[in-house]
């Protein structure tokens, strides 16, 4: 396995298309429907990184990345938000909330590995 990703998505297709394209180039992703279950989740397992929605159940994306940046054990996980949110601002606000980098859904199966790969920490999992 190259590195542990948390998936915290709400849209079961989403999901599983993002866990799908992760697994065949043999990262581990784990899985958390809600912004609540996303934390409790990092906190066990103390992922790579975390690929974060930002329309979520219980507690929004924002309130996630917040949470997750302001623990101490947590803080160096790089958070990319992948999200639907494209209007003027909305980039701006997910990086002040905490996250290192944003891509738009619907996302893109050939190019998305590359994608997220540029914000693990380099020569981990080369």
């Amino acid at each position: 396995m190259k590195a542990t990703i948390l998936l915290i998505e709400d849209n079961e297709k989403n999901r599983y298309l993002t866990t799908f394209i992760l697994e065949k180039y043999d990262y581990r992703v784990v899985q958390a429907e809600d912004g609540q279950a996303g934390i409790v989740l990092a906190r066990q397992i103390k992922p790579d990184l975390i690929l974060l929605d930002i329309q979520l159940p219980v507690m929004d994306g924002y309130a996630v990345a917040r949470e997750l940046t302001k623990s101490e054990d947590l803080r160096d996980i790089p958070i990319v938000a992948v999200t639907s949110y494209a209007m003027v601002g909305d980039r701006e606000r997910i990086l002040a909330a905490g996250c290192v980098g944003y891509l738009e859904k619907p996302i893109n199966p050939a190019t998305f590995v590359a994608d997220i790969e540029q914000y693990l920490h380099k020569g981990h999992y080369d």
